[in-house]
């Protein structure tokens, strides 16, 4: 088992479709001692669907809003473990008004937030953690991210706050390497979730993967996610840090919608039919 003995915080749990929970299930699985985090109303939600792991595992206040919630973690997580191994950080939001559409009318203050929630919060979380991910000689710190290199349909300043995160990531690393931690991404292709419930458009999205992921996605299935932050949350990932690892079927990589025909090489077009990015035939 590739994380027997380890320590882990999972944030951003809120039912058993959630991509954190796979994560703490499969890290339960692998011999992880586990631990989630959740606030206000929503973590009776948590609570109920921790009821549903293979072991009992409590829920922590983490409001990653509220500075003295860093605090109150750490000491209770020194408490009880002396240590950590690992983080996830599983946490976004955006406001609606910032989301569907509404990239320019977006209000300043929506921005603001959906880029401190959901990007400023792994340099914060990772910080209050430090000292307990270096006690022991080091550790790691997964967050959970959308590729961010392009502008998307909906997802508007979402989008803007990934990009954020994946620039907090490497800034991290550089900063906690020294102290032997280490600090990934995986970006993860589109999954049925309640944070994806909220993005208006998400169907539509989602379905660009159905032809262009040459692996095929399940966007039911988050397994494939979590067996990828499990190896980075172990010491089979040791010499990773500043990644983003894409677990997308391979989306990413393709320039356009892959096809029978296409996988096979039929019908490619001669080299005197390919435009240019001037939009002329190449010569």
């Amino acid at each position: 088992m590739i994380l027997e003995g380890k320590r882990i915080v999972v944030t951003g749990v809120v039912t058993r479709d959630s991509i954190a929970y796979a994560v703490a299930e499969r890290a339960l699985d692998q011999g992880a001692d586990v631990v989630l985090t959740s606030f206000g109303r929503a973590k009776r939600l948590t609570e109920r669907a921790a009821r549903g792991l293979a072991r009992e595992v409590d829920v922590l206040e983490l409001d990653v809003n509220e500075p003295a919630h860093y605090t109150e973690l750490e000491a209770e997580i020194r408490s009880r473990w002396g240590g950590l191994d690992g983080v996830l950080h599983a946490i976004a939001f955006a406001p609606p008004d910032a989301l569907g559409g509404n990239f320019m009318s977006a209000p300043d203050s929506s921005a603001e937030l959906a880029f401190r929630t959901s990007a400023v919060s792994l340099r914060t979380l990772s910080g209050a953690l430090a000292d307990l991910l270096a006690a022991d000689g080091g550790g790691a710190v997964v967050g959970m991210d959308f590729d961010a290199s392009v502008a998307w349909p909906v997802y508007d300043w979402m989008g803007v706050a990934k990009a954020g995160l994946e620039a907090v990531s490497r800034y991290v690393a550089r900063d906690l390497g020294r102290r032997g931690i280490r600090v990934n991404l995986v970006s993860a292709g589109p999954l049925r979730t309640v944070a994806a419930g909220g993005i208006p458009g998400f169907e539509e999205l989602a379905s660009l993967w159905e032809t262009g992921a040459p692996l095929g996605w399940d966007d039911r299935d988050p397994s494939p996610v979590a067996d990828a932050v499990c190896f980075l949350l172990s010491d089979y990932g040791r010499g990773v840090t500043g990644e983003i690892l894409h677990v997308d079927g391979g989306f990413h990589a393709m320039g356009a919608p892959v096809t029978a025909g296409t996988a096979r090489g039929e019908d490619r077009p001669s080299p005197d039919q390919v435009p240019t990015a001037a939009g002329r035939p190449a010569t």
